[in-house]
């Protein structure tokens, strides 16, 4: 279940990318993914499996972000869930994202 990061308290703060974070979740304990809004037309998503990868994409239009934002969500719970190679998962959702 994704869960918002500290109770939805760092919406409005500044994110990772220097944005004004719009979203910011976390599954599992295990990843975490952010939306900031960087300037009038950038959108950041940055997401992270914890101890294994970090990985930042970018939107111009808030409709393309929150597809993305969404994408990236169920991609990384499935990950989070099943007992793929994490390695060759990697390679796969940067490669995509």
């Amino acid at each position: 279940m994704w869960i918002a990061i500290d109770e939805g308290k760092t919406i409005g703060e500044e994110g990772s990318e220097g944005g004004t974070i719009i979203a910011d979740e976390a599954y599992e304990g295990a990843c975490r993914i952010t939306l900031e809004k960087n300037s009038e037309a950038l959108y950041s998503i940055t997401c992270g499996v914890y101890g294994l990868m970090v990985h930042t994409a970018f939107a111009l239009f808030l409709d393309e972000a929150c597809t993305k934002y969404e994408g990236m969500k169920r991609e990384l719970s499935t990950v989070i869930d099943s007992e793929c190679e994490e390695i060759e998962w990697c390679e796969s959702f940067v490669e995509k994202w």
